[in-house]
């Protein structure tokens, strides 16, 4: 495969929906709009729901774009090769105009042509069927044809938005990433080395409360691909922090602070991500999304601190933060995010040192209750993840 840069990923993947009739749709902010009740925008598909399940979209019925989102289910994860807090999905939309045969067949044109993909690399996943639903037949003829091998699965290859609405069985496309010399083996639930980059979903049914599926009156396909992934496998690297994206933090960084591999992982996570959120406005409170951004600069400081109380964000290079606002397409000033950060860490070694005294009490020498965790919390606003770190490091 032929190295790409992100941004001529980006270019290639948006250039080739839009030469297809597909309209590129704002896709930016992390904020999705009222009345929504969710804090963020979580996946390329959210905004769109309403015009999935049938309102028609002011830009047609074609649409294509670059979603960032924000994922606080996976926190535990990031330090991982993979998982990140603030991502950007690759979309692709029919409203009901084309069918699933004919996104299938762009997505394979696009991964081989476009992206350089050898067809010997690519593997796909589809629906088996279950008790309520055939076998996704349609899928499995369609990549048959095309000449990749197909696994039929069960559950992996059906999506939900949620317990109810709209779902359908969806084909996931598959890289092998075994490196030079390995060639293809196994299946996609056989062998990790098959790495998932893109699901194309027939929407086609709409569940309701009692488990029941509707068909949908027009059923639309819904595309999407994680672009750090992506960039992974296209750059040839084993973790998306080893791609141009995050460059400029894997460079300036470790010569700044000694720390482990997953460490040094999740402090660029969530110094990025933090970045990001303020780029789009919002300012750290105590609630909502505020406290999401709080929970974020708190959770990397205190791993940056873990080993050495003296690291402060004082040292980092603004540089970085001028590199994430200009890939992200943000206006925010560089000082402003620098000044915001600042003040979070004083207010954090505060914290810390309130929370020193309070657990040097008698009362809290022994193993914590959940009653002590509750009274530490809504007393001295001591979070339960704070208190077991100070507790640790003892």
């Amino acid at each position: 495969m032929s190295t790409l840069t992100t941004d001529r990923t980006l270019e290639t993947f948006t250039g080739f929906y839009r030469e297809r009739g597909h309209q590129l749709i704002t896709g930016s902010t992390l904020l999705p709009p009222p009345p929504d009740p969710v804090l963020f925008t979580t996946s390329g598909m959210h905004p769109l729901t309403p015009y999935l399940q049938g309102r028609p979209h002011p830009q047609g019925r074609r649409l294509v774009n670059v979603q960032r989102c924000l994922r606080t289910t996976d926190l535990d994860e990031v330090g991982d090769p993979t998982h990140l807090t603030v991502f950007e999905m690759l979309g692709s939309w029919s409203l009901g105009d084309y069918g699933h045969t004919q996104s299938l067949r762009w997505g394979y044109e696009l991964l081989r042509d476009g992206f350089g993909i050898p067809p010997e690399r690519l593997y796909v996943t589809v629906f088996g069927g279950d008790e309520q639903v055939g076998p996704d037949v349609e899928s499995l003829h369609t990549w048959q044809e095309l000449g990749l091998p197909v696994e039929s699965t069960g559950d992996e290859n059906w999506w939900s938005n949620g317990p109810v609405g709209p779902c359908g069985p969806d084909s996931e496309l598959f890289v092998w990433t075994g490196g030079p010399g390995t060639p293809p083996q196994g299946t996609p639930t056989t062998d990790p080395r098959w790495v998932e980059i893109w699901n194309h979903v027939h929407m086609r049914h709409h569940r309701h409360e009692d488990g029941s599926l509707e068909p949908l009156s027009r059923p639309a396909i819904d595309t999407g691909m994680g672009l750090e992934r992506l960039m992974a496998v296209l750059q040839g690297h084993r973790s998306v922090y080893e791609t141009d994206l995050f460059e400029p933090w894997t460079r300036l960084l470790p010569p700044l602070w000694d720390l482990d591999e997953p460490s040094m992982r999740l402090v660029c996570d969530h110094l990025r991500s933090s970045v990001v959120v303020m780029g789009d406005g919002v300012r750290v409170s105590n609630t909502g999304r505020g406290y999401v951004l709080r929970r974020l600069i708190r959770r990397l400081l205190t791993t940056l601190r873990r080993d050495d109380p003296s690291r402060t964000l004082t040292d980092l290079p603004v540089e970085l933060i001028g590199h994430t606002l200009d890939h992200f397409r943000q206006t925010c000033d560089i000082g402003t995010v620098h000044d915001l950060l600042l003040d979070e860490e004083r207010r954090f070694t505060k914290l810390l040192e309130r929370g020193r005294r309070v657990l040097s009490r008698p009362r809290f020498s022994g193993p914590l209750s959940e009653e002590d965790y509750r009274y530490l919390h809504d007393t001295h606003g001591l979070p339960r993840d704070l208190v077991s770190g100070l507790r640790g490091t003892g």
